[in-house]
């Protein structure tokens, strides 16, 4: 892997010398590209639009961040940034690159969750778009338009996390694959109308099945925490290195997003039913909600208190886009239109 590691860390280097004025572009797209990004901005703008899609979305966001999860602890992928530090193959000859304050993740390398995740919510959303633009159009030509911006999506996005040196090329190719086959596969059955059981016995299986892997793998002295410890030894600024980019960070995100997708279904099955004009203001709400409940501090300390924290936010993440909020709204039309 050395010479895929260090071919990896030239064109890393020509990205950025010869993209440097596109900096903030690539920066945009990497946010955009983020695991979040799917539960916070895709996730309500593809409910309002179409309940289904909305749902799907949430439910192969958190199962294809899971999976990646047990990837990297599987796979033990380097990143770029500290690859070079610490491959000691740059000695005389220098690479000329720079880190950003999206670099410095602290999990494992391989796949890269952004491009996994990216490819796995997004299909959902092409699809669904494709078989909308056909069904009233009959046009191939037309239907295919999303696929293509499919495409140029992930390749952005796998350019934007080479950029900044957080993954290597391979990386980037292998979590692009793997999650348009998980989009393929996972969004086949969308998990509507299930009983709250259901949801709480994915939640917890998937939180206990990732513990028990990371437990096993420390028994077999298997140290879980190197790659933190090398994001921090490396990383050229301290407070560039985040909490909510460790493994657990994403863990709990998923198993909090899947439980309180199931208490939503419990609490109003099926979702309220509101005509577009209320459901663009419950969009907006939803949105205006989610931006605060995401800029709210965590505390870091004790990890264990963050790590809860992380699950009762992102739980409560469907419960405002698709009961609290449409709730909210249905109650105030429907009172506007009695008086």
């Amino acid at each position: 892997m050395e010479a895929v590691h260090t071919q990896g860390v030239w064109i890393a280097e020509f990205l950025q010398q010869q993209t440097k004025d596109l900096e903030h572009f690539w920066l945009t797209v990497t946010h955009i590209g983020d695991p979040k990004a799917a539960f916070l901005l895709v996730f309500p703008f593809t409910y309002f639009v179409c309940k289904r899609a909305g749902v799907a979305v949430l439910w192969v966001a958190a199962l294809s961040e899971w999976f990646n999860l047990v990837f990297k602890w599987m796979l033990f992928g380097e990143r770029p940034f500290w690859w070079v530090g610490e491959s000691q193959l740059f000695v005389t000859t220098k690479p000329q690159i720079s880190q950003f304050p999206s670099t410095c993740e602290t999990g494992p390398g391989s796949p890269s969750g952004h491009a996994m995740v990216t490819a796995a919510v997004w299909w959902v959303v092409v699809s669904s778009l494709s078989s909308f633009l056909y069904s009233r159009t009959h046009s191939w030509l037309i239907s295919a338009a999303p696929y293509l911006l499919y495409v140029l999506l992930l390749v952005a996005v796998g350019i934007s996390r080479i950029f900044i040196l957080a993954h290597f090329p391979h990386q980037v190719v292998a979590g692009s694959i793997t999650g348009f086959i998980l989009g393929i596969l996972l969004g086949r059955r969308v998990p509507e109308g299930r009983p709250l059981l259901f949801f709480l016995s994915i939640s917890a299986g998937l939180l206990l099945s990732a513990l028990t892997l990371n437990v096993g793998l420390q028994q077999l002295g298997i140290d879980l925490s190197w790659s933190i410890t090398l994001a921090k030894k490396w990383c050229s600024h301290a407070e560039w290195i985040r909490l909510d980019t460790a493994p657990f960070s994403s863990l709990t995100r998923d198993c909090g997003a899947l439980l309180g997708l199931g208490l939503c279904q419990y609490w109003k099955p099926g979702g309220w039913s509101l005509p577009w004009a209320p459901r663009a203001l419950s969009l907006a709400v939803s949105s205006m909600v989610l931006y605060h409940v995401n800029r709210l501090p965590l505390p870091v300390n004790p990890q264990g208190l963050f790590y809860s924290l992380v699950f009762v936010k992102f739980a409560l993440v469907p419960q405002i886009v698709i009961v609290l909020v449409p709730g909210l709204v249905h109650l105030f039309t429907r009172k506007k239109k009695k008086d």
